[in-house]
């Protein structure tokens, strides 16, 4: 079992940076890939990057690449996203997860955070 809480959302102007934070419980944190989904108003969530168990495997969507980087800290149990030049189209609620293996499809992560909303201002 693994509980997830997200932190670090808020407002901001376009183009500028935030940067996530999902602190997971138990031991077996290092087992699992993490995932960051987002979920706009109206919309169906949608994968933005993943990490592999210890962190030298990334994916990203297209729609993020080269503005955000997905880190894990296996040491202190948290995954991070942070976001540079940032866009109103991020707007979203924001939500990690954590499933046994690296994957896009949010159907294939067992565990999720209660999500934390960012929102970018053009």
């Amino acid at each position: 079992q693994v509980q997830l809480v997200e932190s670090g959302g808020g407002l901001v102007q376009a183009g500028g940076s935030l940067r996530l934070s999902c602190a997971a419980s138990g031991r077996t944190f290092s087992s699992y890939a993490m995932g960051w989904f987002r979920q706009a108003p109206g919309k169906e969530r949608e994968f933005v990057a993943a990490v592999g168990w210890i962190g030298g495997i990334t994916r990203y969507a297209d729609s993020v690449k080269g503005r955000f980087t997905i880190s894990r800290d296996n040491a202190e149990n948290t995954v991070y996203l942070q976001m540079n030049s940032l866009k109103p189209e991020d707007t979203a609620v924001y939500y990690c997860a954590a499933g046994p293996r690296l994957r896009v499809g949010s159907r294939e992560y067992d565990y999720w955070g209660q999500g934390t909303q960012v929102t970018v201002s053009s």
